[in-house]
């Protein structure tokens, strides 16, 4: 029987100019340094470049969070080895049907997340860019973050606003999840387009030292 061939899913938001990925927090301003019409007394005649400057909030798009970001000398975004954010078994974990906003272990529980990047759809990316995006969303109650710890999960990604109720000073899953040195990856989306399992996830940053945050290109590759 003939395999079907592989295919790339992207499951990151596009980074724009001006745009808000959480209210309240400064969004990207994005500008040529060097613009092609500046650069046309640099090179020979009928060579021009442009050079971009971006001036952004760590957390912006869709970014992954290292242990540093919650935890005062913990590992940052550049301590993250390749094998922590590439090319991991993943599983979705559909949760569209919700009856609450808090998602709770019994929501995985019966998955086998062991060692795996952990995706949980909630459909809330079809908000984004909205002012629905910025309240209400659905996120992780604390037994989920214990249930995903003690099994082993190796990354949790979720399509949302916050993998955290926002209002909720403490974090839960935050302080758990990366207390366990585990990455977190918010506002991903398209999970739809993903099988519940079968492919392969990738969110890599930059490696940059000092940041616990850093945007991603998170995407798939399923089928492979």
């Amino acid at each position: 029987m003939t395999r079907a061939p592989s295919r790339l899913v992207d499951l990151s938001h596009t980074i724009e100019h001006g745009m808000v990925t959480y209210p309240g927090l400064p969004a990207p301003v994005i500008s040529d340094w060097l613009s092609r019409d500046a650069s046309r007394s640099r090179y020979a005649l009928g060579t021009t470049f442009q050079m971009g400057k971006i001036e952004l909030l760590a957390n912006t798009g869709t970014y992954i969070d290292a242990p540093f970001h919650r935890y005062d000398g913990a590992k940052d975004i550049a301590d993250y080895p390749l094998e922590a954010v590439a090319d991991l078994e993943g599983v979705v974990i559909r949760a569209t049907t919700r009856t609450g906003r808090g998602l709770d272990a019994a929501l995985f529980r019966g998955h086998n997340v062991g060692g795996k990047a952990v995706l949980v759809h909630t459909g809330w990316d079809a908000h984004w860019r909205t002012e629905r995006y910025g309240s209400g969303h659905p996120f992780l109650a604390r037994d989920a973050a214990e249930h995903l710890v003690a099994a082993g999960a190796a990354l949790v990604g979720i399509d949302s606003l916050n993998i955290d109720d926002a209002s909720d000073g403490t974090r839960p899953a935050h302080t758990i999840l990366l207390g366990a040195g585990m990455a977190i990856v918010e506002h991903l989306c398209n999970l739809g387009a993903l099988p519940d399992s079968g492919f392969r996830f990738f969110a890599v940053p930059a490696k940059v030292k000092g940041m616990g945050s850093f945007p991603v290109r998170a995407f798939a590759v399923v089928g492979r």
